[in-house]
């Protein structure tokens, strides 16, 4: 048996075994806003519910290991004192996964990742229209545990308003787990989806993705593509050039001519495949 003093590793090595091994863990999709009123979205890990009276959850966006930067998120909480909560569903799984992207300061992850902004009732935050679940909160406590890189700040929130979609009940009015379709995150690229098991998702980590924003509006607003495939093709460092797709098109003469819906049909087959450069290339063809 590997038995470790965590006073013995470095923290990068301690984060990764800790991940690895307390996992699958639920996944806070916290929106909040800066003091100027800039909307921020980014999932969190470190994060569960811890009481029902009053409601209570919270999450910890936890010091960069890497460099002991803060996250957008925590600063906010700091200031504004709210939040919203949304839960991550396979369907906005990639989405989620590109806002987590490490944009700069007042770039608003909604519009990178392709997600709508949904007022809140009770909080200024924006809920998440397309997450099945979303608790505005009040956050009543900021618990610090360290100053240094991998150090958590657990964020303890009281819900204030609760909003399900009614697609996701069952006939009593409750949550179905089937219907709700809930994603975990695991250790390294791993997630866990709840009723089917895990799955990866390989996203960088030195670089930008382009953001769903940044997708031509033919194909971002296509009726074929789904969320998750604008969420996978918004999660490139740069699209191709005209020069690469056009020697790609005169390899593949069955893209050219075809409808735009045809054409987002091809894409999406070698989406299915993890084969983003084609589905590109196949979507730029003129």
């Amino acid at each position: 048996m590997l038995t470790i003093d965590p006073k013995e590793v470095s923290t990068g090595k301690l984060h990764q075994y800790l991940l690895g091994a307390i996992a699958p863990r639920p996944i806070a999709f916290a929106s909040t806003i800066d003091e100027d009123g800039n909307p921020n979205l980014s999932p969190f890990s470190f994060f569960n519910v811890f009481g029902a009276n009053p409601p209570i959850m919270i999450f910890s966006p936890a010091r960069s290991v890497r460099n002991n930067t803060t996250k957008h998120t925590l600063d906010n909480a700091e200031i504004t004192k709210e939040v919203v909560i949304n839960v991550v569903n396979y369907d906005i799984v990639q989405q989620m996964s590109l806002s987590s992207t490490m944009y700069p300061k007042g770039v608003n992850e909604f519009e990178k990742a392709g997600l709508t902004m949904l007022p809140s009732e009770v909080v200024k935050p924006f809920r998440v229209a397309e997450a099945p679940a979303q608790f505005e909160c009040k956050v009543i406590d900021i618990i610090y545990t360290g100053k240094e890189g991998g150090a958590g700040n657990l964020i303890v929130c009281e819900v204030v308003k609760v909003h399900i979609k009614e697609e996701v009940l069952d006939d009593d009015g409750l949550i179905d787990q089937h219907k709700i379709d809930l994603v975990a995150r695991a250790g390294g690229s791993y997630y866990s989806r709840a009723r089917d098991g895990f799955f990866e998702i390989p996203k960088p980590l030195s670089t930008l993705g382009i953001g769903v924003d940044q997708i031509p509006a033919e194909i971002r607003n296509s009726n074929v593509l789904t969320g998750n495939n604008l969420g996978v093709l918004g999660n490139v460092e740069e699209m191709p050039s005209q020069a690469v797709v056009d020697n790609f098109a005169k390899e593949h003469p069955e893209y050219v001519g075809v409808s735009e819906e045809k054409k987002h049909t091809f894409a999406q087959e070698y989406l299915l495949k993890n084969d983003v450069e084609s589905a590109w290339k196949v979507l730029l063809i003129k």
